[in-house]
């Protein structure tokens, strides 16, 4: 059995890093893991998207249309936009932060109402946080993509969360771990 996560954001939320975390920690694990970046206009404020698929033995990093078992969303309009991959009763793990696209930004469009709502409606489990207060919580906005990460953890159950801390220091600058420990910390217990 294969597990499809993909994980979407807005370039400099820290997307790349988290796909970077669950790798590792399923790694750790001893899955057969993939791993694929898809960038937007990632420098820009554009989508940015990573496939993560993981299992007893995983051949394609790509995970298509119907088939996402978990979209980890660090803003809600990212979320909404890749419905079409979640596969029927499948989770979105989102922030609800709202980051405002160029064509809203210019006033030629407006940010969509009720898409947390949308998306249940479509048949999405959906456990929505505001990751961006518990990452400043911890003491940086910057956190907020290991906060939504610490959540998604609790899907994650034959991974511990002493492997996940030990993979998070694997991937983190020392001079912020301990901030990211207790962002993930947070998001896993809210």
């Amino acid at each position: 059995m294969t597990t499809n996560v993909m994980i979407v954001g807005v370039g400099g939320q820290g997307s790349l890093l988290a796909s970077k975390l669950l790798g590792r920690a399923v790694l750790k694990k001893g899955y057969d893991v993939k791993v694929s970046e898809v960038h937007g206009m990632s420098q820009r404020g554009g989508s940015v998207v990573t496939y993560v698929r993981f299992g007893d033995a995983v051949s394609s990093p790509i995970i298509d249309k119907g088939e996402a078992d978990f979209i980890i969303s660090f803003e809600t309009l990212e979320a909404a936009r890749y419905m079409d991959i979640l596969k029927k009763g499948g989770r979105v793990i989102v922030n609800k932060q709202q980051l405002d696209p160029m064509p809203v930004i210019t006033g030629v469009a407006e940010y969509p109402e009720n898409l947390i709502q949308k998306m249940e409606n479509a048949g999405a489990k959906v456990d929505a946080m505001d990751a961006l207060k518990i990452a400043m919580e911890a003491g940086s906005a910057k956190a907020a993509n290991i906060a939504l990460m610490g959540r998604f953890s609790n899907y994650c159950t034959d991974i511990s969360e002493d492997e996940w801390l030990e993979a998070l220091s694997e991937c983190v600058k020392a001079q912020f771990l301990e901030l990211n420990k207790k962002a993930f910390a947070l998001g896993r217990k809210n």
